[in-house]
């Protein structure tokens, strides 16, 4: 071969072979420069934290320790870590070694029967010259891929804790909804009791007698469903940090957290560079673009290389007293394919743009969490005031006919009616103040850009190290 011959017009090929970079995308959207509402407190990395709750800071460090999901999410990194590293090892020579013994017999009429022993050993070499690049865009795919997936660790991890605080403040809404059941069940039974004795005389009728049964009865009834309540979301905490259903021993909290003011949710484009969902986009794009430039090098000529040294030798005292090398080069020009490099071509810059236009919907989903927080806070905490005062209003109201029904003004209707909506409301109460605090924790969880982890130290293995 021509190349072998002139080794420096080979080195020439291989510094003249095409350059592979990055390409820098642009959010295909235009973006507000801020959002619409912005606090002033620093949002830590750790966003739970801000919640000053020992209880919740305790789950979530046991869940990033044990969680199974999260414990997966590092095995599809290792995964793709592999992968790369196996899309570069083209770009090393590969080396592999031969060895074999043969025995040949002969029948000769005049000597007699002989046998010969031939023993061989030998080393091959081949490698390919990625002149344009093919290889080298294989490999920078894969390593972007490496980098989606630690973005996607980061995503499961802010996705784990969110739904552990989640699920805690569901559970003391429940603990806190319970305590207050019980409260009204002891006052309905108080009325119950009220009620017969003024059926008994003459002052109240039987249907005032069993509405006011069902009422007490209903309440008990959600006593049930609140018991329930706990026990499932205990179940689940369980599972989110690892443990088994039923396993997990917690003391529950009666108090939801004293809310912070708003954190500052800084500038548009600050999100989208902390934001690990946006980057896990934005790095599965490049990886697209990568595959295109592997697509297009691959329609190229590829050359090839190869060296071999061999020897044999009739028995082992001359085994190395011969040898044999020899070096070659091939060229692989494609001619007819039937047209499938062009259509790979095409299939991968039709990957590119449907990854462009993800990282697109990505951006403003990310936005939109934001926006919708900060609004669906904003708009709580002026129900949680409407809320309150109603309550008010309903306690003053049962007050007054209280009083009205110790001067002997009883209107049972009206008792009942007012009993009711006054512990429905403070029912719907604590259930407003549990969505206020889902609604911070779900704009801490949109603003959040992750923090360093360390891979779970309760790996599951089936391997035996």
């Amino acid at each position: 071969m021509a190349l072998l011959k002139y080794p420096a017009v080979l080195l020439l090929c291989l510094l003249s072979a095409c350059s592979i970079k990055p390409k820098e995308f642009n959010v295909p959207v235009t973006l507000p420069t801020s959002f619409s509402i912005s606090g002033k407190e620093t949002l830590q990395d750790r966003w739970w934290q801000d919640f000053n709750d020992p209880a919740l800071n305790r789950l979530i460090d046991t869940a990033l320790q044990q969680n199974f999901n999260l414990s997966a999410a590092f095995e599809r990194l290792k995964q793709a870590q592999a992968i790369a590293r196996r899309a570069g090892s083209e770009l090393i020579p590969a080396i592999n070694a031969t060895s074999g013994v043969s025995r040949f017999m002969s029948d000769d009429a005049a000597t007699g029967s002989s046998t010969f022993d031939n023993f061989s050993l030998g080393l091959v070499a081949s490698y390919e010259l990625d002149l344009w690049g093919r290889i080298r865009a294989g490999r920078y795919a894969a390593e972007q891929d490496v980098r989606a997936f630690e973005q996607d660790i980061h995503t499961a991890a802010i996705a784990l804790s969110a739904e552990i605080a989640h699920t805690w403040y569901q559970l003391i809404e429940q603990q806190k909804q319970l305590n207050l059941l019980n409260n009204q069940i002891v006052i309905n039974e108080e009325y119950a009791d009220l009620v017969e004795v003024r059926f008994r005389g003459g002052q109240a009728t039987a249907a005032d007698v069993f509405q006011q049964r069902q009422l007490l009865e209903g309440v008990i009834g959600d006593r049930y469903t609140a018991r329930a309540n706990i026990d499932v979301l205990k179940n689940r905490l369980a599972v989110l940090t690892g443990e088994a259903p039923g396993a997990l021993e917690i003391m529950v909290s009666e108090h939801f957290p004293e809310l912070t003011d708003l954190p500052e949710t800084g500038l548009t484009a600050n999100l989208i560079q902390r934001r690990p969902d946006v980057r896990r986009a934005y790095h599965r794009l490049q990886a697209a673009n990568f595959r295109v430039a592997a697509a297009v090098a691959d329609r190229f000529p590829r050359i090839g290389l190869s060296a071999s040294l061999d020897t044999t030798a009739p028995d082992l005292q001359a085994f190395f007293n011969n040898w044999i090398a020899t070096l070659a080069g091939n060229l692989v020009l494609p001619l007819v394919d039937g047209g499938r490099r062009v259509a790979e071509v095409e299939r991968t810059r039709a990957v590119t743009e449907e990854a462009l236009n993800l990282y697109g919907q990505s951006v403003l989903q990310s936005l939109a969490e934001v926006e919708n927080a900060l609004a669906q806070e904003t708009r709580q905490r002026e129900r949680l005031d409407s809320l309150k005062q109603q309550l008010r209003y309903l306690s003053e109201a049962n007050d007054n006919i209280r009083i009205r029904s110790a001067y002997g003004v009883f209107d049972f209707l009206r008792v009942l009616s007012t009993l009711n909506s006054l512990q429905a409301m403070e029912r719907t109460l604590i259930r407003a103040e549990r969505e206020l605090v889902d609604f911070r924790i779900q704009l801490y969880r949109s603003l959040a850009g992750g923090w360093p982890l360390a891979q779970p130290s309760a790996i599951r293995t089936i391997h035996n190290d």
